[in-house]
C-alpha cells in the first residue's frame, strides 16, 4: 500500500472518529455560523453526512418501531367453539377487564416484552389489541379462556397471561417473529457481493479527472469507439443521444437504449456491439471490453446516487473508465479497494479559460451577444425572458421541463451565427447535455431549491461544484468564444459567487443504494399485509450500511406507493410502476398515473385511442403560458407511456403510435416557446385590470442572494394588499399555481401602464386632430 493511501486512510479514520465524537453532541453534521448559507450549502452537498452507518463490527440499529402497523385479525368463532365454558363457566367482563389492567401496568411484563422486540409503543399497541380481541370475542380459544377463568377465580396469576399476549403481539406484528430474517435482507454493507459476474473478472478502472471542458469525457469515448463492444451510461438522455449519433457517424454501429426508447441499429433487432444507455438503464449481466461511466461525482446524488454505485460496481467490462470531478477521485480508488481493482487516474486541465469579472451587469440593457442568463425558477424565465422581448432582442429558453427536441431545438436557435437570437435565458438544465456557445455566464439569483436528505425543499445558495458546472459552459472549447466569462445580474451577487468559486469542491465520502425489487420481495414473503409503502419504510429502518454507502431518498417511490396502493396489483408490477420517473408536482401527470395504474390493473390494454381520449389530443397550439405547461404536461404522460411500455409490452401495445403523436407534440412546444414572451402577455383582459388596482411597484432583485428573502416577503404583502379585487382575477390564479411571480405582475404592469399612456397619448392626438378638423369645417361653414 503506497505511503499517500496510508495517509489518505488515517485522515478518514480521524474523520469518522470526528463525526462520531460530533453525534453524541450535535446529532447532526456541523454548520458554522461564520460561513452561513455557502458553508452550509457545500456541507448539505458533501453527501448525508447526518446518515446512521454501522460498520460490518457494529451491533445492529433498533428497528424504528412507528413503522411497524398492526394486522387487523379477524374476530371469527373460534375453532375451539364454546369448550372453554363448557370446562369451565362463562368469564365477567369486569373481573376481566381489571385482571387485565393489572397485567399492563406490571414493569416485569413490559420488561420481558422488550426483550422480545416489543417496546414501549408496540407494547402499549399490542395490548389494546389483545384487550379488546379478549372481551370483545364471544368465544375465546378453550386454553386461553381456562387461564383467564383460573386467574379470576384466584387459581392463577396475573403472569400467566404473558404467553398468550405474546402470541397475539406476534400476529399483529408478524415482522417481531422474522425480525432477523429481515435484517439479513435488509443488509447492505457489502454490495460489492451482489454482482458475482464483476467480480469473476478482474478489471481494470481508468479515472478521467478534470474540470467542465477539459476533454475528460473525449478520451474515455475514443478508447469506447476503438473497443470490440462497449457501453456507455449517462446522467441524461440528451448525452446518450449524442454519443449515440457520434458512434454510428464514426462508423461503429451503436444502439440507444433509454428508459422510454430503444433504438437498434439493426434492422432484424440484433444487438450492436456498442450501446449508449441512461445509467439506470446499463445492463450488469452483459459483457463488454469497455464501459464509460459519466458524471461519476453523481455516485453522492440524493435521489439517483444508486445507479452510479450499481453501474461502478457491477457492470462487466474489461475496462471501466470513469469521468468526473477530481473531488471524486480518493472515493472511487477507496470502493474499488473493496474489489480488489486499482485505479489508474489520468488529469486533464481546462481547455479554454474563464474569468470571473470585477462588475455585475446589472441591468438587462447591458447584454451582449453570447450572453447566458442563470435563473433557478421557470418564473424568473418568464420575467427575464419577457423584459428582454421588450427591448428589442430575441432569447432563446431552455429549462428542465422543455422536451428533449425542444432543447436542443432552442441551443441550435442560441448557436446558430445566422439567428438573430444571440441571448439564451435556462436554468442548470445547461450544465450536462448541450452544447452551447455560450460567452458570458450571468447568474440572475444563486439560490436554488433543493432537497436534502430528508426529502425536504430548502432554499440555499448554490454549491461550489454546481457553480463551477454551470461557470464551465461558458468559452467552451468547440465554441466560437475561446475564453469564459461569469458574472451575475445583482451587484450584491458578484462577492457571494466569487466565495463560492474561491472554495474547493468538498470530497466525495459517500455512494447511494437502493433497495431492489428481489429485496422488497423477500419483504413481502415474511410480511404479507404490509404496504409496499411501508415494507420500503421498513426496510430502510432496519438496513444497515457501512461508512462509505448511504439509502436513497425514497420519498418519491412511497408518494407513487401511496397514491396506487388500493388498486389491486401484484407486487412485482406495483413496484415497477413506483419507479417510473414521473414528476410529482404535476397533477395532470399524476391522474394519468393513476388512470394507466387502473386500466392496467383490469387486465385492458391502453391503446393509443384510450390515451388520446385521456390527453384530449389533438392538441392546439398554446395561447398562454398555462396552456404551455399543459403540453409539457402532456409530453411527460407520453414519456410515461412509453416508459412503461418497455416494462409490460402487451399492455401499452401502441408505442410507435404514441412516439409519433410526441413528436407532433414536441413541435407544438417548440412553437409555444418560440413564442413564449407572447404567451406571457396574452391572458384573459381581467388580469390587466387586476394589475391597476395594485399599489405602486416596487424594483427590488427578487433573485439576489442578500435579498431574496425579504424581498419575498414585501411580495406577499403586494400580493395580500391586492385585496378582493383579485381573488377571482386570473391573475391571482396564476400567482397561486405559481406560474407567475409578483416581481412579474408588477413589471407587466409598468409594461401596460406605458402601452396604454402611449394609447392615450395617441388616442389625445387624434382627438384634438378631429377636432380641430371639425372646427375647421364649422368655420367655412360660417363664411359660405
Amino acid at each position: 500500500m503506497s505511503v499517500n493511501r496510508c495517509m489518505y486512510l488515517f485522515s478518514r479514520l480521524q474523520r469518522h472518529i470526528s463525526t462520531r465524537t460530533g453525534r453524541t453532541t450535535a446529532g447532526s453534521c456541523h454548520v458554522s455560523s461564520g460561513s452561513g448559507l455557502l458553508h452550509k450549502q457545500q456541507q448539505a452537498g458533501a453527501g448525508v453526512c447526518s446518515r446512521n452507518v454501522s460498520s460490518n463490527s457494529s451491533s445492529p440499529k433498533p428497528p424504528d418501531t412507528s413503522l411497524f402497523v398492526p394486522v387487523s385479525l379477524k374476530t371469527d368463532f373460534s375453532a375451539d367453539g364454546s369448550v372453554g365454558i363448557e370446562l369451565t363457566q362463562p368469564l365477567d367482563k369486569n373481573e376481566l377487564l381489571k385482571v387485565l389492567n393489572r397485567f399492563y401496568k406490571k414493569k416485569e411484563m413490559q420488561k420481558m416484552a422488550a426483550d422480545h422486540g416489543l417496546d414501549a409503543r408496540l407494547f402499549h399497541q399490542a395490548f389494546i389489541s389483545f384487550r379488546k380481541y379478549v372481551l370483545e370475542m364471544t368465544s375465546l380459544p378453550a386454553d386461553l379462556h381456562i387461564i383467564l377463568s383460573d386467574i379470576c377465580s384466584g387459581a392463577g396469576h396475573v403472569d400467566d397471561i404473558y404467553p398468550y399476549f405474546m402470541r397475539h403481539a406476534k400476529q399483529i406484528f408478524p415482522m417481531l417473529d422474522c425480525m432477523e430474517d429481515l435484517r439479513k435482507i435488509s443488509d447492505l454493507r457489502v454490495p460489492a457481493n451482489w454482482y458475482p459476474e464483476a467480480r469473476a473478472i478482474q478489471r481494470k478502472v481508468i479515472f478521467h479527472a478534470g474540470p467542465t471542458n477539459s476533454g475528460k469525457t473525449y478520451h474515455a469515448i475514443q478508447r469506447y469507439l476503438a473497443a470490440k463492444s462497449g457501453v456507455y451510461c449517462g446522467p441524461l438522455k440528451l448525452l446518450a443521444h449524442e454519443i449515440f449519433e457520434k458512434s454510428n457517424n464514426a462508423g461503429v454501429p451503436c444502439d440507444l437504449v433509454t428508459g422510454e426508447e430503444r433504438t437498434f441499429m439493426d434492422l432484424d433487432g440484433r444487438a450492436a456491439g456498442h450501446v449508449a444507455c441512461t445509467i439506470e438503464m446499463c445492463s450488469v449481466t452483459t459483457p463488454y471490453e469497455v464501459a464509460v461511466i459519466d458524471e461519476i461525482q453523481m455516485i453522492r446524488d440524493l435521489s439517483r446516487g444508486w445507479a452510479w454505485t450499481r453501474a461502478l460496481l457491477g457492470l462487466c467490462a474489461e475496462e471501466i473508465h470513469v469521468c468526473g470531478e477530481p473531488a471524486a477521485i480518493d472515493f472511487i480508488r477507496e470502493l474499488m479497494f473493496t474489489t480488489g481493482e486499482e485505479v489508474e487516474v489520468n488529469t486533464y486541465q481546462r481547455l479554454t479559460p474563464f474569468t470571473i469579472l470585477d462588475h455585475a451587469v446589472e441591468s438587462l440593457d447591458n447584454l451582449r451577444p453570447g450572453d447566458c442568463i442563470v435563473c433557478f425558477s421557470k418564473n424568473d424565465i418568464y420575467s427575464i425572458s419577457r423584459q428582454i422581448e421588450a427591448r428589442g432582442l430575441e432569447c432563446a429558453v431552455i429549462y428542465g421541463s422543455l422536451p428533449p427536441g425542444t432543447k436542443l431545438s432552442q441551443a441550435k436557435k442560441f448557436n446558430d451565427p445566422d439567428d438573430p437570437c444571440k441571448i439564451l435565458v435556462a436554468t442548470d438544465a445547461i450544465g450536462m447535455g448541450l452544447n452551447l456557445s455560450i460567452k458570458r455566464i450571468i447568474f440572475n439569483s444563486l439560490i436554488k431549491p433543493n432537497v436534502n436528505e430528508k426529502g425536504e425543499k430548502q432554499m440555499e445558495a448554490i454549491s461550489t461544484s454546481q457553480a463551477l458546472q454551470i461557470s464551465g459552459r461558458a468559452g467552451r472549447f468547440s465554441s466560437k468564444f475561446k475564453e469564459g466569462e461569469v458574472t451575475t445580474m445583482h451587484r450584491d451577487d458578484l462577492p457571494v459567487l466569487k466565495e463560492i468559486l474561491s472554495h474547493s469542491v468538498d470530497p466525495i465520502e459517500t455512494a447511494g443504494l437502493h433497495p431492489t425489487a428481489e429485496q422488497i420481495e423477500m419483504f413481502a414473503y415474511h410480511l404479507p399485509d404490509a404496504t409496499l409503502s411501508n415494507l420500503v419504510d421498513i426496510f430502510v429502518s432496519l438496513s444497515q450500511v457501512d461508512g462509505m454507502y448511504f439509502v436513497c431518498n425514497i420519498d418519491d417511490f412511497k408518494f407513487l406507493a401511496d397514491m396506487i396502493q388500493h388498486i389491486p396489483l401484484n407486487l412485482r408490477s406495483r413496484y415497477v410502476f413506483c419507479t417510473a420517473p414521473i414528476n410529482k408536482k404535476q397533477p395532470f401527470v399524476c391522474t394519468s398515473f393513476l388512470k394507466f395504474a387502473r386500466q392496467f390493473s383490469r387486465d385492458e390494454p391502453l391503446t393509443f385511442d384510450w390515451v388520446c381520449r385521456h390527453v384530449g389530443w389533438p392538441l392546439s397550439a398554446p395561447k398562454n403560458i398555462k396552456d404551455l405547461v399543459h403540453l409539457e404536461a402532456v409530453h411527460d404522460v407520453f414519456d410515461l407511456y412509453l416508459w412503461l411500455s418497455y416494462r409490460f409490452m402487451d399492455m401499452f401495445p401502441d408505442t410507435a403510435l404514441v412516439r409519433e403523436t410526441q413528436r407532433e407534440l414536441d413541435d407544438i412546444i417548440q412553437q409555444g416557446v418560440r413564442n413564449i414572451t407572447r404567451l406571457i402577455r396574452a391572458t384573459d383582459p381581467t388580469i390587466t385590470d387586476s394589475l391597476q388596482t395594485q399599489g405602486r411597484p416596487s424594483v427590488g432583485n427578487s433573485g439576489s442572494a442578500s435579498s431574496s428573502y425579504s424581498t419575498h416577503s414585501r411580495g406577499q404583502r403586494g400580493q395580500r394588499g391586492s385585496g378582493e379585487m383579485m381573488d377571482r382575477s386570473l391573475a391571482s390564479r396564476l400567482v397561486r399555481d405559481g406560474l407567475l411571480t409578483p416581481d412579474l405582475l408588477r413589471q407587466l404592469q409598468r409594461e401596460w401602464s406605458k402601452d396604454q399612456k402611449q394609447e392615450f397619448s395617441n388616442q389625445s392626438a387624434l382627438d384634438t386632430e378631429h377636432h380641430n378638423n371639425n372646427n375647421k369645417g364649422k368655420r367655412k361653414k360660417k363664411k359660405k
